[in-house]
């Protein structure tokens, strides 16, 4: 039996806790016929960790994680994508153990060559919130290079936001892009990635959008939904869009009469229910590192921690539950 060292969890207690995580010895799984194991070398930290780790008793040990980047050391046995020694990044899906361990277990078809022009660090920053922003540019409102409108950017200062600014930015040259901000620091922050307009979204923000979009958004993205879909329908123009990355409202009733489309988000469905189209999060992973590496969007890594390690992660967690982090939290090298 092979094992590694893994950072986890056994109770349900507060990042600040000594005991909120937990280092241990684990099994490595069975590699399974598209399986890659990974030498993980950083990871990064995302809300849905933080999620999960709040949100009940983790039923026995529990490794988090999504975020990754690091070197495959042996590959299973159907694998033709990748080869021991190559450089990846991913991030896996909800269903499986997560990245916050030594060596970790991946399915080939949701893995991305790593940036050549990145640190391991920098690199796991990108995977997760890149197949979010991807995903709900490319796939929930179906824009292409040749699209026009406008586009507001709720939560631009987040993970998902931030590479959302960026790709629209270099992929979407006729959608004008507003971003919200709380802040002049934050409004610098999302200026620098692309955003056009900068509104605040702490109070008034309909008033804050059509100061600068008189007609509304065509598109709107969300982190932050809750309570506010009688914001949204004023916002949007008829026949708009609206995607939500959080658990969002219950009741979007107030978008029928302008035929709003609500639209949920979960960079998690295809790994999780293995559709016909698996491989496209691989597809579009080699697509954001080609345009790192032409020098058309840079990593969204805004503070780096070391080493992984159990103290290393509570403070992580804590940054990330603030809800005042700019870009992503990353650590790297293990202790």
């Amino acid at each position: 039996m092979t094992t590694t060292t893994a950072i986890g969890y056994d109770k349900n207690l507060p990042a600040t806790d000594p005991e909120a995580f937990l280092t241990r010895e684990v099994e490595v799984p069975t590699l399974g016929p598209h399986d890659l194991l990974v030498e993980v070398e950083a990871v990064s930290v995302n809300p849905v960790d933080v999620k999960l780790r709040a949100g009940a008793p983790s039923g026995g040990f529990r490794v988090l994680g999504f975020d990754a980047a690091g070197t495959v050391r042996e590959v299973g046995s159907a694998v033709s994508l990748f080869a021991p020694g190559d450089e990846v990044f991913y991030a896996g899906s909800i269903d499986r153990p997560g990245t916050n361990q030594r060596l970790h277990v991946v399915d080939e078809r949701i893995t991305g060559r790593k940036p050549q022009t990145l640190s391991m660090a920098d690199a796991a920053a990108l995977p997760l919130t890149a197949i979010t922003a991807w995903e709900t540019l490319f796939d929930r409102f179906a824009l292409t290079e040749e699209s026009t409108g406008t586009l507001l950017v709720i939560g631009a200062t987040g993970g998902v936001g931030s590479i959302m600014l960026a790709l629209a930015e270099v992929l979407l040259p006729h959608v004008t892009v507003i971003a919200t901000a709380s802040d002049a620091e934050r409004a610098a922050w999302v200026r620098s990635l692309g955003a056009e307009h900068v509104v605040n979204h702490r109070d008034a923000l309909a008033a804050h959008v059509f100061a600068v979009a008189p007609d509304g958004v065509d598109w709107l993205f969300t982190a932050h939904s809750e309570g506010q879909v009688e914001s949204y329908a004023q916002i949007v123009r008829p026949f708009g869009h609206i995607v939500a990355i959080d658990d969002g409202p219950r009741d979007v009733f107030p978008l029928k009469g302008k035929s709003i489309a609500w639209h949920w988000e979960l960079m998690f469905t295809r790994p999780l229910r293995q559709t016909p189209d698996l491989i496209e999060q691989r597809h579009l992973l080699n697509a954001v590192a080609d345009l790192v590496d032409q020098g058309r969007i840079r990593p969204t890594t805004t503070t780096r921690l070391t080493p992984i390690s159990a103290a290393t992660l509570r403070e992580a967690h804590e940054l990330v539950e603030s809800g005042r982090t700019v870009g992503k939290v990353v650590i790297h090298e293990w202790a």
